[in-house]
């Protein structure tokens, strides 16, 4: 696993280096590389599928426009998911602003992964309503996760969902490791009392 972490950073070292001589198609493989994961960051710290959309072509952008800055001592990836963080903060400031303006809920709709359901013929796939029943928790567990604070939020995409260690936590948050740990513990226990509300016990 090591050794896979070391040649993807190799990998993403390279082609930042043929970025910034001015190569986009170099570009474009890191684009294609981390948008889905940057998606998924975004998403579950913004709840709307559009905005995290929009968030994470915002961030390519700015990871594009400000290449020449990037220090390639960092980890590039880390770089880029920091941009998706505060991006994704300020979109949910924006929102929140809006809605207090409108005097209205952000009841968004929530996407999956697994795109629409649709009625397909007999198969051995799931049946239409244990796909409807999966939904239904993936959005009690999203709708606890938009639940928390955004601090408690952030932590928890990022570790338990993404899978980042506490150092890269702490990298990206440029907070202490130890904070990562007592905002992640916090976090945990309001998100498991908030689905025991809304799914019973777990």
């Amino acid at each position: 696993m090591k050794e896979k972490e070391q040649r993807t950073e190799d990998e993403d070292a390279q082609r930042v280096s043929l970025c910034k001589n001015g190569d986009v198609d170099a570009f474009e493989v890191l684009v294609k590389k981390h948008q889905k994961r940057m998606l998924n960051i975004a998403y579950r710290m913004i709840g709307s599928y559009e905005d995290a959309c929009e968030v994470v072509q915002d961030a390519f952008v700015s990871a594009f426009k400000n290449m020449q800055n990037f220090e390639e001592r960092a980890r590039f990836s880390s770089w880029l998911y920091t941009i998706v963080i505060n991006l994704s903060r300020n979109r949910l400031k924006q929102l929140e602003i809006k809605s207090y303006r409108e005097d209205s809920s952000l009841n968004d709709p929530v996407f999956t992964d697994e795109s629409q359901i649709t009625v397909e013929p007999a198969s051995d796939e799931p049946s239409v309503l244990e796909r409807l029943e999966k939904r239904d928790v993936q959005k009690k567990v999203q709708g606890c996760i938009n639940s928390l604070d955004n601090e408690s939020r952030e932590v928890v995409v990022l570790r338990d969902i993404q899978g980042f260690s506490y150092d890269e936590i702490s990298d990206m948050l440029k907070i202490p490791e130890g904070t990562v740990k007592s905002r992640l513990f916090r976090a945990r226990y309001t998100l498991r009392d908030c689905l025991k509300r809304v799914m019973g016990d777990i």
